[in-house]
């Protein structure tokens, strides 16, 4: 599979977009990655891969709405294929958390039938998600209310957490 990539200026910094070609996708890409600037384990382009700014622009346009506050949700489609089974039922409940509003880990070990004990493998496989802001880690925070961690650095998770609150004020 021949990766595409791109990358988005945003009030996080640059983003790296890489994705997929599909023919299900608005704009004919699935999303693989979002990565942002010094993200711990965040994606580097590669030799194989192909510049294609025109295979993301349905979603740039996304993100873009989504930083103006026009946006709550995502309509990206996601490259299938990613992650462990448990890492999967951790993604899936995190796009299930509505714009702003957050959960704790434990809530998210409790959706998906976990135990309460696997709150660290639930913060692990929260660590692993390929896509920030569009599958919404910056979501969860501390059982206390403290935001903890988060890949892309704690002042981009406040940051997202502000920027949602503020619209959610509006």
């Amino acid at each position: 599979m021949n990766t595409l990539y791109t990358t988005v200026d945003s009030p996080l910094g640059e983003l790296l977009l890489a994705g997929e070609k599909s023919a299900t996708a608005p704009g004919g890409t699935a999303l693989a990655s979002l990565s942002v600037p010094g993200q711990k384990g965040g994606a580097t382009v590669q030799d194989d891969w192909t510049e294609s700014a025109e295979s993301f622009t349905a979603i740039a346009a996304e993100l873009r709405a989504y930083f103006d506050g026009s946006r709550t949700g995502f309509g990206i489609e996601y490259a299938a294929g990613r992650g462990t089974d448990f890492q999967r039922r951790v993604w899936t409940a995190l796009e299930a958390i509505p714009y702003g509003t957050t959960l704790s880990y434990g809530e998210i070990a409790a959706r998906i039938g976990a135990p309460r004990a696997a709150v660290r493998s639930v913060g692990t496989a929260i660590g692993a998600n390929p896509l920030l802001v569009v599958r919404p880690c910056h979501r969860v925070i501390g059982a206390s209310g403290a935001l903890t961690g988060y890949s892309g650095g704690l002042d981009r998770k406040r940051q997202l957490l502000d920027l949602e609150n503020r619209r959610q004020e509006a």
